[in-house]
């Protein structure tokens, strides 16, 4: 198995990262360490060592994939920046809270208080929430920015609304 030299791309645990450092290897039976930093946008940066020839799907990205990318040449810039602004615009992050996505998603006018619940929602390690609030408040809206919220988070994957047959509908 080829061994990866620092500044190489490689895929480990299907992922992209980059070669950090190689430690030199005094036994030939021996593993080689390598240090990798991750190349993908939801863990960029963080740290990886790796014992090479024990990793099942460790494969050194070659070159030519490069060159076949950088052939096609350049994007103009108001293209990357309209593609950079969705992909900005389409993460959310699940370690920040304070990253909202569903009242930009929602369509409707929504009032600050309605953001509270959400909020807390997003503070609590397992989301179980009682909205009560007055009459045209906006429970309804509160309880979808919630669902709308932990779905794109990929923090749920079932829902139970409790509520009175006359708003079943809703």
């Amino acid at each position: 198995m080829l061994i990866p030299a620092p500044g190489q791309v490689v895929r480990v645990r299907t992922r992209r990262y980059l070669v950090e450092t190689v430690a030199a290897c005094s036994e030939p039976d021996h593993a080689t360490p390598v240090g990798l930093s991750c190349l993908g946008d939801d863990a960029q940066g963080d740290q990886l060592t790796v014992l090479w020839q024990r990793e099942l799907d460790a494969e050194v990205i070659d070159e030519a994939d490069w060159d076949a990318i950088a052939a096609r040449g350049f994007d103009q810039p108001r293209q990357f920046a309209a593609f950079l602004h969705t992909i900005r615009w389409n993460c959310v992050t699940s370690t920040n809270p304070r990253l909202l996505q569903a009242p930009y998603r929602a369509g409707i006018d929504i009032k600050h208080y309605q953001l509270e619940p959400l909020r807390k929602a997003l503070a609590l390690p397992r989301v179980n929430l009682f909205i009560a609030d007055d009459v045209g408040l906006g429970k309804t809206i509160e309880a979808g920015l919630i669902v709308r919220e932990l779905l794109m988070r990929q923090k749920v994957r079932r829902v139970v609304v409790a509520c009175p047959p006359s708003v079943e509908l809703q």
